[in-house]
């Protein structure tokens, strides 16, 4: 698309398209199809500072602002969804939750081999019976000398089963008020009573890892709590709001891709002696495609430089959020009619489009919730 960026950011957007097609690219189909996590390219991703871009130098990180982050994730969505949306999560969820919350000698203890890519992250707020409903957590913290006992399990993790570095957020006062009860903690891998649980077997991004962490007795230290006790839900809020940035940019780069996998498609298949793109059945399902991807740009990258600017994003993340996942979704279903019968056939990433771009409607919190986000901050003070 023609989203104005400085030479600096086509520049990390080159670097960034060569590396999904380098790297990405040839093991996209094996990785979807075995589930496995793609340990080796995220470690690549690493070493070109990928898994550090929001963080500034002296912690390890890019020193890239959330612009360069949407370009990034981006451009390797547009080529595997499942890489898009891990690169996503180290970043936005995990990383950042410790680099805005954590005291200093936590940033210099899990932010700096977290943004090089040394160790990965994963961020645990959803529970089978708390979804939506965050605040309705009933993973427990309880008060030690010394420390904290956490039990309790959460699903959806990205990297629950990989992840090195996990933020989880438990009660800490049970009769405590609604949204102020709950505190977060930085559990690392291989701490007694903590342990990945079943891993999901996903409709899409399937080589992006997801799984349930259980945490049975499991004491963390009281230098493993970010913040003070109670304020885990609001600062789980804030972090949403940059998440859903992430959403977008997976959104976007989903629906890129099916968009100019179905382009291509539509300019090489022939029916009655001319390329389907010749029909205007197709061209109009292309017009759409098209239109509705150039508006998704818009939106993630003014929520984007909003977030930069240090404005307020909460309604604009949403708008971007809700509208780039609908777009993915709108964009995958379009580019596999438009391959036919080929666009179920897995020789074909239609299909894989399409199953991939359905979380972007339900991570981070569904449409529906978007919806509800926005109109909240419509009436906000009225």
């Amino acid at each position: 698309m023609d989203f104005a960026l400085t030479d600096e950011q086509r520049a990390i957007q080159e670097t960034a398209r060569d590396f999904a097609q380098r790297e990405v690219d040839p093991i996209v189909d094996e990785y979807d199809e075995s589930q496995k996590f793609p340990r080796e390219v995220i470690a690549k991703a690493g070493e070109l500072g990928f898994l550090g871009i929001l963080f500034p130098e002296e912690y390890g990180g890019a020193g890239l602002g959330y612009v360069e982050y949407v370009i990034v994730v981006t451009e390797l969505s547009k080529v595997d969804p499942s890489v898009g949306i891990s690169v996503a999560a180290h970043n936005s969820l995990c990383t950042n939750h410790i680099y805005k919350f954590g005291t200093e000698e936590q940033r210099r203890r899990w932010v700096v081999p977290l943004a090089q890519g040394q160790k990965i992250g994963a961020w645990s707020l959803t529970e089978p019976n708390a979804g939506s409903d965050a605040a309705g957590t009933r993973t427990r913290a309880e008060k030690v000398d010394g420390g904290w006992v956490l039990n309790g399990s959460k699903t959806f993790t990205t990297h629950g089963s990989v992840g090195d570095v996990c933020v989880v957020m438990a009660v800490t006062d049970p009769n405590g008020l609604r949204h102020h009860n709950i505190s977060a903690f930085v559990l690392d891998k291989g701490m007694e009573g903590f342990r990945p649980g079943k891993k999901e077997n996903k409709l899409g991004i399937r080589a992006s890892d997801t799984a349930e962490v259980i945490m049975e007795n499991c004491f963390v230290p009281d230098d493993h709590l970010l913040g003070n006790p109670g304020e885990g839900f609001v600062q789980a809020l804030q972090i949403l709001d940059g998440g859903r940035i992430s959403i977008a940019a997976l959104g976007l780069g989903t629906a890129i891709g099916a968009y100019e996998t179905a382009l291509r498609y539509a300019k090489e298949r022939e029916q009655f002696g001319k390329p389907i793109a010749a029909f205007q059945a197709i061209q109009f399902a292309l017009a759409e495609m098209a239109t509705r991807i150039a508006a998704a740009e818009i939106l993630t990258y003014a929520a984007a430089e909003s977030m930069d600017r240090g404005a307020r994003v909460s309604r604009l993340s949403a708008e971007a959020k809700l509208y780039a996942g609908e777009a993915a979704v709108f964009c995958s279903e379009r580019g596999v009619q438009i391959h036919g019968g080929y666009g179920l056939i897995k020789d074909y990433r239609a299909e894989k489009y399409f199953r991939d771009a359905k979380i972007c409607t339900i991570g981070e919190g569904t449409s529906e919730i978007q919806r509800l986000v926005i109109a909240r901050q419509l009436f906000k003070g009225q």
